[in-house]
């Protein structure tokens, strides 16, 4: 999939193809729930992922309320969303998932970039947005990223949030919600960089950004980078100029 020109911010957010497992001593068995209202597109996608020994497919739904429903009895790791679908689309059940379990991670993966149906999943609660034309190598590093909590949004997405998100601030106190150095490894965190290397950044261990990162998770409400940085973007705690 060919990445379009753009600022740094947005390459970084889109570079899913970096395993997540180099950041940790043993790699851990993902588990999925694929959701599409075309079987064939399901049955393309499982036997993708299930070619990877990390990767575990437990469920399929073929529309949202059916999705709602899985998620709730499987309680996979990532589950993979379509956008449209008869009766309740991508948007509403990835807030319905979102509501009762926000650590899942939702990724899109629609032939839709449209602005509204970008805009509307990212506030939902997806982690990432990846579209159809996507090749292999970039599915399946989205679902790791994902999977780590990590961002995984195609270069030309990423523009388009950091566009809408930069003007629609409502500016308060980080103090508030976030402590000093978990504000600093936020911010460090949205320019992209990986757990090593926000802790050579800082001069800590990668162990203590991951336990930093959890803490920021826990106290916005949020299950991905996407979601705590597009928080932050929000509140001006983060300039996109910056990154």
């Amino acid at each position: 999939m060919p990445a379009p020109a753009g600022p740094r911010y947005a390459a970084r957010m889109s570079d899913a193809a970096r395993p997540p497992e180099a950041e940790t001593d043993t790699p851990r068995t993902i588990t999925l729930l694929l959701v599409d209202d075309h079987p064939v597109v399901r049955k393309g996608t499982r036997e993708l992922l299930e070619g990877e020994a990390d990767l575990h497919v437990i469920g399929e739904a073929g529309s949202g309320e059916e999705a709602v429903v899985k998620a709730r009895a499987l309680q996979p790791d990532v589950i993979l969303m379509d956008v449209s679908m008869p009766g309740m689309n991508g948007i509403e059940a990835t807030k319905a998932i979102k509501a009762e379990r926000p650590g899942v991670g939702v990724l899109v993966l629609t032939s839709y970039d449209d602005d509204a149906y970008v805009f509307a999943l990212l506030e939902a609660g997806a982690a990432g947005y990846l579209l159809k034309n996507a090749s292999e190598d970039d599915l399946l590093g989205a679902v790791r990223a994902v999977a780590a909590g990590e961002s995984a949004l195609h270069p030309s997405v990423a523009r388009k949030v950091l566009e809408r998100f930069s003007t629609h601030t409502t500016p308060t106190p980080p103090e508030d919600d976030l402590s000093p150095r978990e504000l600093e490894v936020l911010r460090v965190a949205a320019t992209g960089r990986t757990n090593k290397e926000i802790a050579r950044d800082l001069d800590i261990s990668p162990r203590t950004v991951q336990v930093h990162l959890a803490n920021i998770f826990s106290k916005l409400g949020v299950g991905s980078r996407t979601e705590a940085v597009l928080h932050g973007i929000k509140r001006g705690w983060i300039d996109p100029r910056t990154l």
